[in-house]
């Protein structure tokens, strides 16, 4: 019997290849960078702000509240679902107008001060997260309707290597930058760094809308929710999808003062994250990508999940050698390749149980609980850093990815196939 196996390989990998060089990659890639550079903008780069303006610990940990309509943004998203703008379509009409609005508060961001103007940069912080949230919406039902079952896992990671690249813009460039120029500056060139977003909205092509989408509002509200909790296991998955990042989304919100406190500047961190993160997350995005079509989404979960709990408490050895470029560089590359990696798996899960008459509401459901550990959850990590000392916090955020990875079994069993993932009773049909 000859062996198939090379021959197949080799047109796997040239599939690939064509799939990551098409129009809709492009796409995909460029709205990831939209969707990540806000992010770490009202995060790393505002808690770096406000360290040096000599902000207690504590304060600069509450301030990852600001990232509430992150967590609640399936509230309005029928309204996204159901109304149609008079321009550019259901999707693209949506996106350009929330990108305008975002562009314009970003910059405002930078003309606030932690100290003298408090409460109008906690506001104004809070209407990027807004914006940026919405603007998640419609990239997410934007991705899930574009592109082809087959090729979404592919795409979920091309996307988390543009949204990657969005947050390591904002939090390596942007720190690097306020290492010479005012904040106001810093918040100017990043929003200036979201305009090829928005051309790109103008000229993406518009995915056709499914059959049978909501008619009235109330339909948009209700009829997504009926679906998805008529399925077996829904709020098993519900729990699963809160719980799977959550120790490394709480170490992520205080890695920056970490980096700072034990003696870095915000050029060295910002050089180490540009250079050697944004090769990890090259690195990682595509094995990712690849990995997924080999193993499936499900066996990805598991690998991934397990690297990106390991990459969590490597931050904990930097306590041991302090001041060190290398082990730097080490963790920092660790774990943008892990979590990377993670995210994408989980990002790909996500868009698979949707249904694509409700994807933007059912999409931000899901995602929602994706965003609750960074903004809660993250909410007391400067109290705990601050009471229990980083080594021990960074071991704790280790030990929080336990409950997710013990659901696994449940929601993603190892012996699933890739044809039997298809007709696993959690996805949708």
């Amino acid at each position: 019997m000859v062996d198939e196996g090379p021959h197949r390989r080799g047109i796997l990998l040239k599939d690939s290849l064509r799939v990551i060089c098409s129009g809709r990659m492009l796409v995909t890639l460029i709205m990831g960078f939209a969707s990540g550079l806000p992010l770490l903008l009202t995060m790393s780069v505002l808690q770096a702000w406000m360290k040096e303006k000599d902000i207690d610990l504590s304060v600069i940990g509450l301030i990852t509240l600001v990232q509430i309509p992150y967590t609640w943004k399936f509230l309005w998203a029928p309204l996204l679902d159901r109304f149609i703008p008079p321009f550019l379509g259901r999707r693209r009409g949506w996106l350009f107008f929330i990108q305008i609005a975002l562009v314009c508060a970003i910059a405002c961001l930078g003309f606030t001060d932690p100290v003298h103007r408090f409460w109008m940069m906690t506001f104004t912080a809070l209407l990027v997260s807004f914006l940026s949230a919405s603007q998640d919406i419609v990239i997410d039902a934007y991705r899930r309707e574009d592109l082809p079952d087959n090729e979404l896992g592919l795409g979920s990671s091309i996307y988390i290597y543009g949204y990657r690249m969005g947050t390591l813009l904002a939090s390596g460039g942007g720190l690097i930058l306020a290492d010479h120029i005012s904040f106001a500056y810093v918040y100017l060139i990043m929003a200036a760094c979201m305009l090829p977003c928005v051309v790109t909205t103008l000229f993406a092509p518009e995915p056709a809308v499914p059959e049978n989408t909501p008619k009235t509002l109330k339909e948009a509200v209700f009829a997504p929710m009926k679906e998805y909790f008529s399925r077996p296991g829904a709020l098993l998955i519900l729990t699963f999808i809160l719980l799977y990042k959550i120790g490394d989304t709480m170490a992520s919100a205080m890695t920056i003062p970490f980096y700072l406190d034990i003696g870095f500047s915000k050029t060295e961190i910002g050089a180490v994250v540009k250079l050697f993160g944004t090769w990890a997350v090259i690195v990682g995005a595509i094995t990712g990508g690849f990995l997924m079509l080999r193993l499936g989404i499900r066996r990805s979960l598991w690998i991934f999940g397990f690297l990106q709990a390991i990459s969590t408490g490597c931050f904990a050895l930097l306590v041991k050698t302090g001041h060190n470029i290398v082990a730097l560089s080490f963790v920092i590359s660790f774990e943008n390749l892990s979590s990377g990696m993670g995210t994408a798996a989980f990002v790909a899960f996500m868009a698979s149980i949707t249904d694509k008459r409700f994807t933007a509401t059912q999409y931000a459901l899901l995602s929602s609980l994706m965003a609750f550990p960074r903004v809660l959850a993250s909410a007391p990590t400067g109290f705990m850093a601050q009471s229990a000392g980083w080594e021990n916090f960074f071991i704790i955020c280790m030990l929080a990815a336990a409950p997710g990875m013990f659901l696994l079994p449940k929601i993603a069993p190892w012996n699933l196939n890739n044809e039997s993932e298809k007709r696993n009773t959690f996805t949708k049909g």
